[in-house]
């Protein structure tokens, strides 16, 4: 399949997470049922780690930086290695992250105001959203393709091009991940001041 292709079923998935989290923030910001505490308290519990992280590392320090690159290339590289294993870590990384920009962006603009939530999301997110799709896009081809390889002798040839390609769009995801860190680090704060 081509690459583009990839693209629009990350996309998707993506675009799926984001449904999935406009709907249990919905719910976890208008009534106090069963299944919005429990789906509140597990996104609540990594917000939570993720702000005491940030908190201890303070922003407009090189070290925020480079741990948020490193975090966010972290789970693109997993994400690509373990991808032949039925594709399930890059539609999970998809899905959750999808979820979680969504969820957060309800509770925020709930307390906070919106514009004060896209204060805090379209500076860095504008690099780092496309770095996500392109990243896990590279993922679901490779791992597609090594799985069709496992199965068809006719494919095994197409495996080491098709892991070239794949990696030099992870490499591009790379690159978009740096301003985003940067921008996340310096200049989201001021904003969110």
């Amino acid at each position: 399949m081509h690459y583009k292709l990839w693209i629009i079923i990350a996309s998707s998935l993506f675009v799926i997470g984001i449904g999935a989290g406009l709907i249990l923030g919905n719910i976890a910001a208008s009534t106090e049922t069963e299944s919005a505490i429990t789906a509140g308290g597990f996104f609540s519990e990594m917000i939570e780690s993720l702000e005491d992280l940030l908190t201890a590392l303070g922003p407009f320090q090189v070290t925020t930086a480079v741990f948020i690159f490193l975090n966010n290339a972290a789970t693109l590289l997993l994400s690509f290695i373990f991808s032949p294993i039925l594709c399930l870590l890059p539609v999970l990384v998809l899905l959750v992250n999808g979820s979680l920009i969504s969820f957060i962006s309800i509770l925020v603009a709930h307390e906070e105001s919106v514009g004060f939530l896209l204060a805090g999301l379209l500076p860095h997110g504008i690099f780092e959203i496309p770095a996500l799709i392109i990243g896990e896009a590279a993922a679901l081809s490779f791992g597609a393709m090594a799985i069709m390889a496992l199965f068809s002798p006719k494919r095994r040839s197409q495996l080491l091009p098709n892991l070239k390609q794949n990696l030099k769009y992870l490499l591009f995801a790379f690159i978009l991940l740096v301003p985003a860190a940067i921008i996340e680090t310096f200049v989201t704060p001021l904003l969110l001041q």
